[in-house]
């Protein structure tokens, strides 16, 4: 029976955890923190509960899969709910989008929103991003990154062309969406992997497409609780869950792993280590396992950006009823203003009018009796680095931006302030400390560049028995594909000599 250490309990460690148990392997999961979850955090406030990480389930199927191939489907234990409204979206000029959870009714409502031809423009664009997903999504988002991959794409030249590796996001949409009220909600969907729309590669098209074609979903109680029914499922296969438990190091034995050595001493023994930690953390100079080679290729690319975050318990309800859209995001007045954003976040400062994200469930689980209810608060902020960029620890920055968020906010017709009982502010220092993400940065790496998207840290290491899951590594950070990086790291275990 192969012993197999997990080190990380975000959603990839706990899922790979639970696919290998099934499978028949010994499985231990050590978690640094006193709970599983990582970014799939919850916050209680004052009887608000707030979900501190993802917001947002798509490709369903994915977490079907990963429940189906290890025991109770997952209808038997989470309830997911379909939002007829994935997101009100409200631009500069005042006009405000009720963007449907379906595809079929999406065309009409951007022409009623936005004017005649709008759904038109936004189904041309669709219908590009449907190919790439076509060429990408077997080869590369369901399995391991390799030459081969990019080899075999290279020889389909309609599959180039569709991917378009020499050109970005911004690039491709501004080919089939004239309004530019259309460019700023395709340049939205780079921020979900922390990248700049501008630099962003092409292939990023396919994140607005599964949105769209697949659904955006809700987990009744919130998605902290699918954390919880992954660890679960764990514990049902018989993995020893230990948390509190911090790993100092990755032990080898010639050019192989043996196990990993922690904070306290303790020595575990092990056939196989994978990593659910940002790669960083692991292949550094201080890290796990240092790898010059792989500690190289990591310095060349871009950081993800991070968040800076308000979770207000408000008094009353904004919009009683059903009729509450879970998601909300507030433009800048123009792209040129989104630009500003970008820029200051690359160059390591906090923008002055940023775009505004807010998830606010209409969930009775989350907020306490009465008709209050909870807004989690986001805007894309840059990295913690107190060396060369925002040190968002110094006295009087954190309060000072907060007051920030609500005053624009306020400019942009969603003013709370008079509603506000309590307000908990989450930086990135924060992040950086809860979940040990350099900076703080969400997603490890940002997809800027030609075939970042692509060339992420591989889920098979240089080192042999050693393997990487999560956000920081193929294919990628958010909930569907780090549950597809374990399922890709489970298949290369099993099948390793």
């Amino acid at each position: 029976m192969t012993r197999a250490v997990v080190v990380g309990g975000g959603l990839g460690g706990l899922a790979v955890a639970a696919r290998l148990a099934a499978s028949g392997q010994r499985v231990t999961l050590l978690e640094a923190a006193e709970r599983v979850g990582g970014k799939l955090g919850t916050v209680e406030v004052d009887g608000f509960r707030f979900d501190t990480g993802p917001s947002l389930v798509t490709m369903p199927a994915v977490l079907e899969r990963l429940f189906a191939d290890t025991g109770l489907p997952l209808h038997d234990v989470l309830g997911l709910q379909r939002l007829d409204v994935a997101a009100r979206y409200r631009f500069g000029d005042g006009v405000e989008l009720d963007l449907p959870g379906r595809r079929e009714q999406i065309a009409p409502a951007l022409d009623d929103a936005l004017g005649a031809g709008a759904g038109t423009q936004w189904e041309a664009f669709l219908a590009h991003a449907e190919r790439v997903w076509d060429a990408t999504h077997e080869h590369f988002l369901e399995s391991p990154v390799s030459p081969g991959g990019l080899a075999r794409l290279s020889l389909r030249v309609r599959d180039v062309l569709a991917v378009a590796p020499w050109r970005s996001l911004r690039g491709v949409g501004d080919r089939y969406l004239r309004d530019e009220r259309l460019g700023l909600l395709l340049d939205r969907y780079a921020t979900y992997s922390g990248s700049d729309p501008r630099r962003a590669p092409a292939a990023l098209a396919v994140v607005p497409y599964v949105e769209q074609q697949f659904g955006s979903w809700y987990v009744r109680g919130g998605l902290r609780r699918l954390a919880e029914a992954v660890a679960d499922r764990c514990r049902s296969l018989g993995v020893e869950l230990r948390t509190g438990t911090r790993v100092a190091a990755i032990d080898t034995v010639g050019d192989r792993v043996s196990g990993v050595r922690l904070a306290d001493g303790e020595r575990l023994a092990a056939d196989v280590v994978v990593a659910n930690a940002d790669a960083a953390t692991v292949y550094g100079p201080d890290g796990l396992l240092p790898h010059a080679a792989s500690a190289r290729r990591l310095a060349r690319t871009t950081p993800s950006s991070s968040g800076f975050v308000l979770l207000l318990g408000l008094a009353g309800r904004d919009i009683p009823g059903p009729g509450t859209p879970h998601h909300r995001v507030l433009f800048p007045p123009s792209r040129a203003a989104y630009d500003a954003e970008f820029d200051a976040y690359r160059g390591g400062a906090p923008a002055s009018a940023p775009a505004v994200y807010v998830h606010a469930p209409d969930d009775p689980a989350l907020r306490p009796g009465g008709d209050g209810e909870g807004w989690f608060v986001l805007v894309t902020a840059p990295r913690h680095d107190p060396a060369g960029g925002v040190d968002w620890d110094a006295p009087g920055l954190a309060p000072r931006y907060a007051e920030r968020i609500l005053e624009v906010m306020a400019r942009r017709g969603l003013d709370v302030r008079h509603r506000i009982r309590s307000c908990t502010v989450r930086t990135p220092a924060d992040l950086e400390r809860e979940t040990l993400a350099p900076g703080g940065s969400i997603y490890g790496t940002s997809s800027d560049g030609a075939l970042a998207a692509f060339l992420r840290p591989a889920n098979r290491s240089p080192v042999a028995g050693l393997y990487l899951v999560g956000g920081s590594s193929h294919p990628g950070g958010g909930l569907p594909l780090v549950t597809l990086s374990a399922e890709i790291t489970a298949r290369l275990v099993r099948s390793r000599p």
